[in-house]
């Protein structure tokens, strides 16, 4: 049989790609959810699942974590700046650990984007292809919830302010992303073929899936909210120097500023659209529209 592991098990992401690979019949045994703080699946140690401690800021606890695992999915880390070691340290323990295949959460169009998140994602890429250990790079898109976990405060100010001018977002729910994480791991084409791209870098297969929902503008983006709820929203352009402004003047230093502003120039760029229907392959089924995601979080 084959073991499935998942790092962040307790995160947002990594606990729905766990359930995703139960519900799919696989069994709780042969899943490891591993977790720098193993308490807090303590609900998924009692269905069955080998829950087990691994940090990636603590290398030493990885091999354990690790054991007789064939599949990896290697959910990214939340700090921004240690992603690379961290990173580094599980991936060379899941090649000294046997791992037959390690996949990765990066970014939606990683090789050409100016996203001011993307360095981390392409230098993990980088070692994973030198890892020599196969891979699935699962470039995920943005979130839903950015924006639905937002919606009290767009609804109470009754505009979305931004710097994105007509860019457009492929984004999905996270419950999208998890499913077509536990499909990258289930599939048994090891070259890579069916959903994504195959290429091949040295001697092991790279298999590339560039992840999006159906894309939308901020304008549209409004339009929807003011649908679904009935309050009107608008969306306010302004350009990025003078939206790294207004943050400042709302309470952001200005190092944060200027990251959250360059985050939707990347989006005006084009950085996180993608055209590609590799998310509904990987979902067998179409991505999860606007509406649905802001009707459930509007409850």
């Amino acid at each position: 049989m084959t073991t499935y592991a998942v790092t962040g098990a307790t995160g947002h992401l990594g606990r729905l790609v766990v359930e995703e690979l139960l519900s799919r019949g696989v069994p709780a045994a042969d899943v490891v959810a591993i977790a720098r703080t193993p308490e807090k699946a303590a609900d998924l140690a009692e269905r069955g699942v080998q829950v087990r401690e691994g940090d990636y800021d603590r290398p030493e606890t990885l091999p354990g974590a690790l054991a007789g695992v064939q599949r990896l999915l290697l959910v990214s880390g939340s700090e921004p700046g240690a992603r690379v070691p961290q990173h580094t340290a599980v991936i060379d323990a899941a090649k000294a650990a046997g791992v037959e295949r390690i996949a990765y959460t990066s970014i939606l169009n990683a090789d050409d984007t100016t996203n001011p998140l993307a360095g981390e994602h392409q230098a993990t890429e980088q070692v994973l292809r030198a890892s020599g250990v196969p891979v699935t790079l699962l470039r995920n898109g943005w979130y839903t919830e950015n924006y639905t976990e937002r919606l009290a405060e767009y609804l109470e100010r009754g505009e979305i302010v931004g710097a994105v001018a007509d860019g457009k977002v492929s984004a999905a729910p996270r419950a999208d992303y998890a499913g077509a994480a536990a499909s990258a791991l289930l599939a048994d084409d090891a070259a890579g073929s069916g959903a994504g791209s195959g290429t091949t870098d040295g001697s092991a297969p790279v298999v590339v899936h560039e992840l999006g929902g159906p894309a939308f503008t901020f304008t549209e983006l409004a339009a929807t909210i003011s649908d679904v709820t009935g309050t009107a929203v608008a969306y306010r352009d302004l350009s990025v120097a003078d939206y790294a402004a207004e943050l400042q003047q709302v309470g952001l230093d200005a190092g944060t500023a200027g990251f959250v502003a360059g985050l939707d120039a990347s989006i005006a760029a084009g950085d996180l659209q993608t055209d590609r229907d590799d998310l509904d392959r990987l979902l067998g089924r179409p991505a999860t529209p606007l509406a649905d995601v802001v009707h459930a979080a509007r409850g």
